[in-house]
């Protein structure tokens, strides 16, 4: 662009005007002037054209660092990501997605903390702190992946800044340090192997002692310190062993990587003892041998031998109670002498609660603590008869086999004991100067003169164990004949669901909803099974089953498949096509994260309209994850999807949380109406509900409506739609359509 001479002109005589006359300038001074502008003008145009090329320049070096700098992220070793602050991703790199099980998933755009539902809330915390600012890091923390599986991951976040100063969203990053967490467990069990009463050593390929621990200190004379550095052959006694001994040894640990027998060693004083010795190869990736591991146990005495070989086959290592080889030796002893006196014993199995959150927060060291006080307050609380032994993991047995010959007195001496271990276990213990009160579930079983063998005392020992975690843990329960058929029929009724859908065993019935009228305007979708050569078995039966099995998700699906086919076939006829149909949806199907997309694509493959589908939730749901929950109903509501509470005033009902829930609809539990008449309590429930939904904007039908005075009493509250068998129990997909067509 050049400005013409006019032009300068112009620009020259309007800056002119703001000085005086007196400085008016001549012909000559103007053309000197303007010309000096010309130059001024023309040095600008040529370094804007300079700047111009050196900025295109500077283009192509950025581009550059931007790809070095792409590939830098794209190959790091450690995981990163970029989200905005609705945690969407806006960018995430190989080794996150790898690290995350995440690959052929379309990441982008989608919710992180909806991706991963297993990420704990203290990092969904901390990422709220952060988009106030706050930066963070958080080492070594368990995490459960999209498939199922456990690991561990060291992370920080950071927040990233708009151009206006305010917080755009998060940078994460992370690693996968579940390698090293099992090595550290590993490391963590070897060295408690190290602690051993039998001496060990830890030596080079070469022989040369790398490592003994205090117990071989013993056995040899020699101090660590003496030790480290020298070869075993310093322990050689050639008077009891030829080289032909040693060499034949050395053959068979190289062959088969072990060897154990009798060996004569000679001591730092110059002493001849007979020891037990096991040697063991340690090989690395390649197959070669890097360290042996000797094993010394002191044979001189044969009642110290005897003592050792009792200890290994009869006794936990850690706690040093019994195992349960001993203790099953000891119950059979029990029984017989029960038996054969008329007297009564006692098997009690304990269990720690929750004691895999102790090793997964506190550390596995942390976590034998725990278990060497529980075997501490087991031996504090026990008579010298009685028998407390460990099973394994965190789970305990007390055989107490003499409890008297009176059931009653037998009884309430069980009950004593059982409280005084219950209140011990939870007393405070110090754990590395962090205060832990464990709390403990317990089953009990008596025995007498009955025939049941130890396996069956044990089961029904861990049948009541069942019922103590179930009852919320940190409780007692007694096993009794009932509790025994009620596992059986459980567990029967399981195993039969599990084929149920394959034998086409469920079905779906539909009970009409109508307005003040009494006109139809849906039904509720109602689950039934109706399992061969069997009687038809209640959801209140079934349905807890299938949620504690898993079976809610492939029954939930079948379900809503079903109800969407339905809708369909009554699209397709003008008496229905305006019905809504309602199903009832479990909490633990409505958590899955995969399960708006689900809905979605059933309602694509049936072709039906989404705003005659509605979803019942009962209250339950609001219990944890609140947020989650109304992003799920908002993405379900998006579609089309409409939402009713059920039940509503028999569980959780908060306010807060029902002010923020997107719903449409709230129905009044059976439970309330049933009493109607006369119930005053009932009566003011309603009118509470009633007022409620009024405020909140929201459609009220009652439940269980069964007479006329229901329904009057009801509709002069200002409820005007209703559900029951006034109007008609839950029929078949064909009856119902019968109904429907007599009443038009």
């Amino acid at each position: 662009m050049t400005l013409s001479t006019q032009t300068y002109h112009r620009l020259l005589k309007r800056q002119l005007r703001k000085f005086p006359n007196e400085l008016a300038l001549n012909a000559d001074h103007w053309e000197a002037f303007i010309n000096v502008v010309n130059d001024t003008y023309f040095q600008v145009d040529r370094e804007r054209h300079l700047l111009e090329n050196a900025l295109e320049v500077t283009a192509q070096e950025l581009t550059a660092v931007n790809r070095q700098l792409q590939l830098f992220i794209e190959n790091a070793p450690t995981g990163i990501a970029m989200l905005d602050s609705q945690f969407r991703y806006l960018y995430a790199s190989r080794c996150w997605i790898e690290d995350r099980k995440l690959e052929g998933i379309d990441i982008i755009g989608k919710n992180h903390h909806e991706l991963s539902p297993n990420i704990p809330n203290d990092w969904k915390e901390m990422h709220q702190r952060c988009l106030l600012g706050e930066s963070a890091s958080c080492n070594e923390d368990r995490i459960i992946f999209p498939d199922g599986s456990v690991g561990w991951i060291r992370w920080e976040v950071k927040p990233w800044m708009n151009p206006d100063g305010t917080v755009g969203g998060l940078i994460i990053f992370s690693e996968n340090i579940t390698d090293r967490k099992v090595a550290e467990a590993e490391l963590r069990i070897a060295s408690v192997a190290f602690q051993s009463k039998d001496g060990m050593i830890v030596t080079d390929a070469r022989g040369n002692i790398l490592r003994a621990n205090e117990a071989f200190e013993k056995v040899s004379g020699y101090s660590a310190d003496e030790l480290v550095g020298k070869n075993t052959c310093i322990f050689k006694c050639p008077t009891h062993h030829d080289d032909a001994f040693y060499r034949n040894m050395w053959e068979a640990i190289s062959s088969e990587g072990k060897w154990e027998g009798s060996v004569w060693n000679r001591s730092k004083e110059g002493r001849v003892l007979p020891v037990w010795l096991s040697i063991s190869v340690v090989r690395d990736l390649n197959g070669t041998i890097t360290h042996y591991i000797g094993i010394y146990s002191n044979t001189s005495d044969p009642r110290e031998a005897e003592r050792k070989i009792m200890e290994l086959a009869y006794y936990d290592p850690l706690t040093n109670l019994p195992n349960r080889r001993l203790l099953l030796d000891r119950l059979n002893q029990a029984r017989i002498v029960a038996a054969r006196n008329q007297i009564f014993g006692a098997v009690l199995l304990i269990d720690i609660d929750k004691f895999k959150s102790i090793n997964d927060t506190r550390g596995h060291d942390m976590g034998d603590q725990v278990l060497m006080s529980v075997a501490q307050c087991l031996r504090n609380n026990l008579r010298e008869m009685d028998t407390a032994a460990r099973l394994g993991g965190d789970e305990f047995i007390v055989l107490i086999p003499d409890l008297g010959e009176d059931l009653e007195h037998a009884m309430h001496a069980l009950s004593m004991v059982a409280d005084k271990l219950h209140l011990g276990i939870a007393e405070p213990v110090d754990l590395n100067g962090i205060t832990h009160s464990a709390t403990a579930s317990i089953g009990i079983t008596l025995f007498s003169h009955k025939t049941q063998s130890a396996n069956e005392l044990m089961k029904e020992a861990d049948l009541a164990l069942y019922q103590a975690k179930a009852s919320g843990r940190n409780t007692i329960r007694f096993f009794d004949d009932a509790m025994h058929t009620q596992f059986t029929e459980k567990t029967n009724l399981e195993t039969s669901l599990r084929s149920a859908l394959g034998k086409n065993e469920f079905n779906l019935m539909y009970q009409p909803q109508v307005d003040q009228s009494g006109r139809i305007i849906g039904a509720e979708a109602l689950l039934r099974w109706e399992p061969f050569e069997m009687e038809i078995i209640s959801p209140e039966v079934f349905i807890p089953i299938a949620e504690e099995s898993g079976l809610i998700f492939s029954i939930g699906e079948w379900a809503l498949q079903n109800a969407c086919t339905q809708l369909l076939a009554w699209s397709k006829n003008p008496f229905t096509q305006e019905l809504v149909l309602s199903v009832n949806i479990s909490a633990k199907q409505f958590r899955r994260p995969n399960f708006a997309q689900m809905v979605g694509e059933l309602i694509d493959t049936a072709g039906i309209n989404p705003q005659l589908l509605k979803f019942e939730l009962t209250e339950s749901l609001l219990l944890e994850n609140v947020d989650e929950v109304i992003s799920t109903i908002n993405d379900l509501r998006k579609i089309g999807v409409k939402f009713s509470i059920d039940d509503f005033g028999t569980g959780y009902s908060s306010l807060s949380y029902l002010k923020k829930l997107p719903l449409d609809e709230i129905k009044i539990d059976k439970s309330f109406v049933l009493d109607i008449a006369w119930d005053e309590g009932d009566r003011a429930i309603i009118c509470s509900i009633l007022s409620l939904a009024e405020s909140l904007k929201l459609r009220v039908i009652a439940e269980g409506v069964e007479t006329i005075e229901q329904r009057d009493y009801l509709l002069a509250e200002g409820c005007y739609f209703y559900q029951g068998y006034l109007y008609g129990k839950p029929l078949s997909a064909e009856n119902f359509q019968l109904l429907i067509e007599s009443l038009h």
